[in-house]
């Protein structure tokens, strides 16, 4: 384990040390981790240069740090802390696992005590992400509140019947409560946070954060605006505002076949629309000054909503399908009338996409207080092309026909491997099968149809 961790950088779940000699340093950053995701804080090792230099009387500091770590941090936290050897020199592991707290320095005390990982430091908690962290700890989310001052006159009920009449059928007041849209209230049911962003007539005027702020830049940097738009339509019916807009602004590659032309937009729709939905389900709604954004660019689309990873959540984790819902309420409306299929599943989906369609890679960052989808133009045929894409369709522009078995030679491949790259070509656009069925095993391939 320490040869794998030793070649990685710190961040959001690691943490060099050099010695135990700041113990104060340590246990915030073991807090830190608590909160945050968990993680792992490795001592002996010079962080700039993770130079590996061990820990002398290493039984002594062990017990030393296992007494701080008990009498310094509230609530009571028993992090896993190992002596591991790495070429004859000895250091402290210490695995932090991420668990309901909030946890905080005793010293300190819970409003100045908490801290949490932005990155790869540690930072004191404000009063915001100390709510969150009692949030999670009573298993609530911010769009299951009541929405302070709210009633049931600001819900728009015609919008809640276009919306979820079509999936669900008739609505009656109690299912408003089952699905969330009412919460219970010591004099009578409230609208939600949830509901308030969802159906409400004025939801601006309740969270004038919640808009979604769509830019169309020139070139591949900030500099200059083409167009932008705000758009505050229902949360629900936004992300077709969005993809209207990137329409607008991007260009459709055009494919003509045998029978008709075919439009192929240069970012494929159905990444898109997880790209925005998952960013607006996701969103924090409960930081103040930060809208969803979406930034065209001339190669990329960067969608970023405020909101890092919730708590418990890394990107590894993400990537794996394993979904931590920061809004509950809504990824409960979203799925019911299967905007969303499975929690969990939009990530995977957008890279599964892109595999097909053998684009760049999309990017997801965590920013700390922010979540960033990064889309690459899939315009494949701009793409430089490979010595062997260009071996052969250099052979194929002169007008003949080949089979696998032939190119397989011409590359000096197996027959298994050209049927792959084939494959790809095809998707690609580049080149077309002529056969007698799908199974033709003496079909041959030509340059696709300009």
């Amino acid at each position: 384990m320490l040869e794998e961790l030793l070649v990685q950088e710190e961040g959001k779940t690691l943490e060099f040390k050099e010695s135990t000699q700041s113990l104060q340093s340590i246990v915030k950053t073991i807090i830190a981790f608590a909160n945050t995701a968990g993680g792992i804080v490795v001592i002996g090792v010079k962080d700039k240069k993770k130079e590996v230099i061990g820990i002398s009387n290493v039984l002594l500091e062990e017990e030393r740090l296992a007494n701080v770590i008990a009498e310094s941090i509230v609530p009571l936290l028993i992090p896993d802390i190992q002596i591991q050897s790495f070429r004859n020199r000895e250091l402290i592991v210490i695995q932090v696992p991420h668990a309901v707290g909030p946890f905080y320095l005793k010293s300190a005390g819970l409003e100045r005590g908490v801290y949490v990982r932005l990155g790869s430091t540690s930072r004191i908690a404000d009063s915001e992400i100390i709510l969150s962290l009692q949030m999670l700890a009573r298993n609530l989310t911010f769009d299951e509140l009541p929405c302070q001052g709210a009633s049931l006159s600001d819900i728009d009920e015609s919008l809640i019947d276009r919306q979820l009449t079509p999936k669900l059928g008739d609505i009656t007041q109690l299912q408003y409560q089952s699905l969330g849209i009412l919460t219970k209230h010591p004099a009578k049911p409230i609208p939600t946070n949830g509901s308030i962003l969802l159906f409400a007539n004025n939801r601006i005027e309740w969270f004038p954060d919640s808009v979604i702020r769509c830019v169309r830049f020139s070139g591949d940097n900030r500099a200059d605006i083409i167009d932008q738009l705000d758009i505050t339509a229902s949360l629900i019916a936004a992300a077709d505002e969005v993809i209207m807009f990137i329409r607008r602004h991007t260009k459709n590659a055009a494919k003509i076949g045998h029978v008709k032309r075919e439009d192929i937009p240069e970012y494929p729709p159905q990444a898109l629309r997880e790209a925005v939905i998952n960013s607006i389900v996701h969103a924090d709604y409960a930081l103040k000054g930060s809208a969803i954004q979406v930034a065209i660019f001339s190669d990329r689309i960067e969608i970023t909503n405020p909101g890092g990873l919730t708590y418990g959540q890394t990107i590894k984790l993400a990537l794996a399908g394993v979904s931590r819902m920061r809004n509950r309420m809504m990824g409960r409306i979203f799925r019911e009338i299967e905007l969303i299929e499975q929690l969990g599943t939009g990530i995977q989906r957008v890279i599964n996409i892109y595999q097909q369609l053998g684009g760049k890679p999309p990017q997801f960052e965590d920013l700390g207080t922010h979540f960033r989808v990064t889309l690459y133009s899939a315009d494949l045929k701009q793409q430089p092309l490979l010595v062997w894409q260009k071996d052969l369709l250099a052979l194929l522009t002169m007008g003949q026909r080949l089979g696998t078995a032939e190119i397989a030679k011409i590359w000096k491949v197996t027959t298994r491997t050209a049927r792959s790259r084939l494959s790809e070509m095809i998707v690609l656009g580049l080149i077309e099968r002529v056969g007698t069925s799908a199974k033709d095993p003496h079909a041959q391939f030509k340059v696709a149809c300009k």
